[in-house]
């Protein structure tokens, strides 16, 4: 101790290690990890010169919660960019306080770069023991003039990226303090631009390009296919570089080969390699695939919990379609069904049998957080389809498998050949899958069954452009030797519900969008996609244009959607790059009239069990009303039904919590009395939203021995009469301390 108190003692040292939190270790970072780029270091060096300068200035006081943070963005943004290839977004916080996602996503990996993990915590306590062995001392303020250095490089990275915009993906060019502040700041413009705007004519953006069903296309095949039978395939997070066809028709200069077995199949096949994925998250990806529309463009309400009360809708997609002609139509993931809801919105879509991880009575080969590993998953798959080649219905099945999703699933065996887990994880899906199809074609599946193997998500590469939004659809048909290896034109996640009613012959609903992949088209199409946090948006004429985060528009002459390059044309501002937002907006309120009016159910009618102890608000949540987004302006009406099924004497405590973006919010919410069997509990209330209230959670849980039914829990939101809101915020105002 006596070797260091005179480094202790001096008055810089702790504005040193602050140096190296702030700035050093960021920017050594990200040469290590090979994030390399002028905008990305001009980033760090602006937000870390401003935070040195605002601890400088006010102490720990303010300093403690500064450090806090910039470590878990630090760590978020290299933990999410590392497993899916993309920077976290405001909606991501949510996750950071979700026990089950948070145990499920690092379960047996841990951080991928622990040594920054240890450089940031080491330097940030190194800094507290300084502050405090030199709290006596009295140490002189920086000069209010220095904040003009970070203001200069704020500036300068602004103008580089105006001048001369880079293509390269968000965390080469921001850090997320950096990226948050930007945005912000571009949305406050935005603010401005609509004030001043106010009273000008305008007229509603146009989406019919975007919404059409377009069925006009030259047919692939001379008669309606000869399969009786379909199964879709879906990959968690695969993107469409990993098939060498996909790579081979855009001229990637992706050079590894991950899925050799997979790709050996795709050119047995019909392969669609500019297919689009118009989002991120699982349930997102399939109300796209099954349903015939967009998911959000953005981080909203997923448009499959608003399917659970809009039952004319939910009749059009796909699996309702099939049913509706005598198919019986199952869906089987490897994980558990609570997660995102699949156990509510799946039904919804028409499966009559919705199953999950608790079906599988296979052993797994792997103990993984999330559900079964791939090669155990696609065996009680194989056992499966052999059930329903026993009946005599046609039948329709969607898979859906787990294990790659982070933290990846796959023995020591691939461990020990690939250098990372997510790379031996993505070998061994390959190997499972490609076992899979073989089984399938000996047991002469192939020759009565429309097969299509694609994926829900992308989960991102990194330095491979638009590599998020990437996806492949591979179609194995009876009729193969009538369809081209290689499909040419744009296509998406949108276009498959109408490709299948397409391949049968079948009349679509006039709500489905999109092309048929059966079909050739003479002509471009209009096709938007939100990955990865950019907004993009073809035009069928060669023009793709790209917003950002900041609401910057730039245009790209691009014959299709995926290319491995596109020539800058140049940015895109005010009215015209508005639209792009607005129709995104517009195309988000396709299962709701844009009045803040919606209806939604969570009851499952289903017995549950309760604990006999009290259980965790997520892992044990009786309902699945979560990451709701309620309007400004708009009252929200829950009504709760239950009965017991089964009670002990005792009866059973019931609890409903309410929260927003996982914190608890405080709503006015009555007391549930304790449920007794043979009396049924009927409760309801209701709450205002004076501002948009964003991943919004409830929770309800409970403990009893018994079980109980619940029969009705909807959550109805309406728009709060005018001269009712300004009486509140008027009586909100003067409650105020004076």
């Amino acid at each position: 101790m006596r070797f260091f108190r005179p480094w202790l003692q001096r008055p810089g040292s702790a504005l040193t290690v602050l140096a190296v939190l702030f700035i050093v270790i960021p920017l050594v970072s990200r040469y290590a990890m090979g994030w390399s780029h002028p905008f990305g270091y001009l980033s760090d060096l602006a937000i870390g010169s401003l935070l040195l300068w605002l601890v400088q200035r006010r102490g720990l006081l303010l300093g403690i919660p500064l450090i806090a943070g910039w470590i878990t963005l630090n760590l978020g943004t290299v933990e999410l960019v590392s497993a899916v290839g993309r920077m976290p977004e405001p909606a991501d916080l949510q996750y950071l306080t979700d026990a089950q996602f948070l145990s499920h996503s690092t379960q047996g990996g841990g951080l991928t770069h622990p040594w920054l993990a240890a450089a940031l915590i080491s330097a940030a306590l190194a800094f507290f023991i300084l502050k405090i062995a030199s709290r006596k001392q009295r140490v002189a303020k920086t000069s209010t003039a220095w904040l003009l250095l970070p203001l200069g490089l704020f500036v300068t990275h602004a103008a580089y990226q105006y001048r001369s915009p880079s293509e390269a993906d968000q965390w080469l060019q921001f850090n997320l303090p950096h990226k948050l502040l930007a945005e912000s700041a571009s949305l406050a413009q935005m603010s401005v631009e609509d004030w001043i705007a106010q009273g000008q004519p305008s007229s509603p953006p146009d989406v019919t390009g975007l919404t059409r069903q377009d069925m006009d296309g030259t047919p692939l095949l001379s008669e309606p296919g000869r399969a009786r039978n379909v199964l879709i395939v879906t990959l968690e997070g695969i993107p469409g570089a990993y098939l060498a066809a996909s790579r081979q028709a855009i001229g990637s200069r992706y050079g590894e080969d991950p899925m050799p077995r997979l790709s050996q199949w795709a050119e047995r096949g019909m392969l669609t390699t500019d297919y689009v994925l118009h989002g991120h998250q699982t349930i997102r990806g399939l109300y796209a695939m099954l349903c015939g529309d967009y998911d959000k463009l953005g981080s909203g309400t997923p448009k499959g919990i608003e399917l659970l009360a809009n039952a004319e809708r939910s009749a059009q997609c796909l699996p309702a379609q099939l049913h509706k002609r005598g198919f019986s139509t199952h869906f089987l993931q490897g994980a558990g069904l609570r997660f995102m809801a699949k156990d509510q919105i799946m039904p919804r879509m028409g499966f009559d049998k919705t199953l999950g991880r608790d079906w599988f009575r296979n052993t797994p080969y792997l103990d993984f957080a999330w559900g079964m590993d791939d090669r155990a998953y696609f065996e009680g798959a194989l056992t499966y389809v052999d059930g329903l080649r026993k009946q005599k219905a046609p039948w329709m099945l969607t898979l859906l498998t787990v294990g790659t999703h982070q933290p990846y699933s796959a023995p020591d065996e691939y461990l020990d050949r690939h250098p990372s887990a997510k790379q031996a994880a993505i070998a061994y899906l390959d190997d499972a899958v490609g076992e899979f199809l073989d089984a399938l074609e000996k047991r002469g599946v192939l020759k009565d069954t429309l097969v299509v193997v694609t994926s829900d998500e992308s989960h991102g590469i990194e330095n491979v452009r638009l590599a998020s939004a990437w996806g492949f659809n591979l179609m194995l048909a009876p009729e193969q030797a009538q369809l081209p290896s290689l499909k040419q034109g744009v296509y998406g996640h949108v276009d498959l519900t109408a490709s299948i009613l397409d391949y049968f012959a079948l009349p679509l609903p006039a709500a489905i969008t999109g092309r048929s992949m059966l079909r050739d088209y003479a002509q471009g199409r209009e096709i938007i996609s939100y990955t990865n946090g950019l907004l993009r948006e073809h035009d069928g004429r060669g023009t793709l244009t790209e917003c950002n985060f900041q609401q910057v528009c730039r245009r790209y002459a691009s014959s299709g959607f995926i290319a491995e390059h596109a020539d800058y044309l140049g940015r895109l501002s005010g009215k015209p790059a508005r639209l792009v937002s607005q129709r995104a907006e517009l195309l988000d309120r396709s299962l709701s009239d844009g009045q803040g009016n919606q209806l939604l159910q969570f009851a499952s009618n289903e017995r549950i069990r309760l604990r006999t102890t009290p259980g965790d608000d997520w892992a044990d949540n009786l309902i699945g009303a979560q990451y709701l987004e309620l309007p400004k302006g708009t009252q929200t009406t829950v009504t709760l039904k239950i009965n017991a099924l089964k009670m002990a004497a005792s009866g059973a405590t019931l609890r409903l919590k309410t929260k927003e973006f996982d914190r608890d919010v405080l709503i006015n919410i009555p007391e549930i009395p304790l449920l007794k069997e043979g009396q049924p509990l009927e409760l309801s209330f209701a709450f205002d939203n004076l501002d948009t209230r964003k991943a919004f959670s409830f929770h309800l849980v409970g403990e009893g021995k018994g079980a109980i039914e619940i029969t009705d829990f909807s959550v109805e939101t309406r728009p709060i009469e005018t001269e009712l809101l300004a009486a509140q915020g008027e009586e909100e105002t003067e409650q105020l301390p004076q």
